[in-house]
């Protein structure tokens, strides 16, 4: 965990006026050091207080955040007083200019009826359909490495994982339209989120929206590309006359329940890309994670290993396999406790809410740090250590369910978090019983920020056939 925090820890109330001056000064000579720290990672910007304490509240610029880190409160903040809460603005910036107001970015109404038009996609019978095409992608990344290299290479095993999740999105939410090719577009997803730490960072630091910045130049442009290659998606659908089955045919087909009319186009487009984006970037960092992870614990590999062998080498074959991995999966939740895809929950309160004795009034900042939240010293023992088996039946029964978020909680749970738990375990029982993943530093790579939790500098391992033939 960060060793400091860049935000002063306060308690609540009004600071006297000869403190409050002091404080403003201080903040202003502060000022490049945090901005500094937070383009770093967010991450190292929060206080070291939320590892250890259940609610902490700091203040910066005159900007009250409240860190919940209590399962209690969190359970009263995402699902009792949900409705009491709204998009941070921070956070908005940063994903608006792509994802515009779709599923991800929408509040009230609005989000709940592209909510619901989604939710066929993910019931669990469509998730079991899917698991032939997982197959497949994994398949076909199999069959390139063993083709491209026999003997073994160094792979940036992030950038595969998001070319496979990429290949298996692209079958299952538009039924694999050719056109929508993996390497533009992850090209487009890394230049804008690149630049997104200077949009949450210039916006934490209250700098208006037209503030110029590294990157910016190049994440309107990875925009366009991005909504233009969604909206040509969308009119080669159109043009076959017939909607489909699939997430885009669900999206075309929708009405709104009052009017009776379609989906706007913009919403469409919005809701496409975000699924599209979304749902390939975070699975492909649980996947790469844990290839990482792996790598440290050889006798916890060797047992992953040997339950897929039951399981037969083609998971293609049976849709259910995946449900009889239940070792693999603990490791999978365990390595998401370390390094959770999305490492922050952020909401703004619209009223005031309760938590335990304290009240947040309206107009101030909630953040769940799930990054925090899942190394907290009065909710793990040992926070530190992976240990798969923190997620065998009987343990993982006894834990608050709001200790653990990788998917979020309440009505804005990870809508794709059944598929994204299959789609690793297919992928991971393709892969892992044909190749070893050795890393190529000895130290686990430092951590980022970028709206998702990436690896610094890509995750590079040495991919070696287990059976040279």
């Amino acid at each position: 965990m960060p060793a400091v925090g860049t935000f002063r820890v306060c308690e609540p109330g009004r600071l006297p006026l000869t403190e409050a001056v002091g404080e403003a000064v201080a903040e202003a000579i502060a000022l490049p050091s945090v901005l500094v720290t937070m383009l770093g990672s967010l991450i190292e910007a929060w206080p070291r207080q939320i590892y250890t304490q259940p609610l902490v509240t700091t203040r910066f610029l005159g900007q009250r955040t409240t860190y919940v880190c209590d399962p209690g409160h969190i359970r009263s903040l995402l699902v009792d007083q949900a409705e009491a809460l709204e998009r941070e603005p921070f956070m908005l910036r940063a994903l608006a200019p792509a994802l515009g107001s779709g599923v991800l970015t929408a509040d009230g109404s609005h989000w709940r009826g592209q909510r619901r038009t989604a939710s066929p996609m993910f019931r669990p019978d469509r998730v079991r359909s899917f698991v032939p095409a997982m197959a497949r992608a994994a398949a076909a990344t199999r069959t390139r490495w063993h083709g491209a290299d026999p003997a073994g290479a160094e792979r940036d095993v992030l950038h595969e994982m998001m070319r496979t999740t990429f290949e298996v999105i692209v079958a299952t939410m538009v039924s694999g339209d050719p056109h929508l090719e993996v390497e533009p577009f992850g090209r487009a997803m890394d230049a804008y989120l690149g630049q997104t730490s200077w949009k949450i960072a210039l916006a934490m630091l209250r700098a208006p929206a037209w503030v110029p910045h590294p990157g910016a130049r190049g994440g309107a442009a990875a925009v366009r590309h991005l909504r233009g290659e969604v909206a040509r998606t969308i009119a080669r659908r159109r043009a076959r006359g017939e909607p489909g089955t699939d997430l885009l045919g669900l999206l075309l087909e929708a009405r709104d329940p009052e009017t009776g009319q379609p989906l706007p186009e913009a919403r469409v487009v919005d809701n496409l890309l975000t699924f599209v984006a979304a749902g390939h970037e975070t699975t492909a960092l649980a996947l790469a994670w844990t290839l990482r992870v792996l790598a440290e614990h050889p006798e916890v590999e060797a047992r992953v290993v040997a339950e897929m062998a039951q399981i037969g080498d083609d998971p293609a074959a049976d849709p259910e396999a995946a449900d009889r991995l239940p070792y693999t999966r603990q490791v999978l939740l365990e390595v998401m406790r370390l390094y959770p895809p999305a490492p922050l929950i952020v909401r703004r309160t619209r009223a005031p809410v309760r938590l335990g004795d304290r009240v947040v009034p309206a107009g101030q900042s909630v953040h769940v740090p799930v990054y925090a939240l899942h190394r907290h010293a009065l909710l793990w023992d040992r926070p530190e250590v992976f240990d798969p088996d923190r997620f065998a039946p009987e343990r993982a029964a006894a834990r608050d369910r709001y200790a653990y978020l990788p998917f979020g909680a309440g009505p804005r749970v990870c809508i794709g978090m059944s598929l994204a738990l299959t789609e690793c375990l297919v992928i991971l029982a393709t892969l892992l019983p044909a190749f070893r993943f050795r890393p190529v530093t000895r130290a686990m790579p430092a951590t980022q920020f970028r709206v998702t939790l990436r690896p610094k500098g890509g995750l590079t391992m040495r991919v070696e056939p287990r059976h040279v033939a």
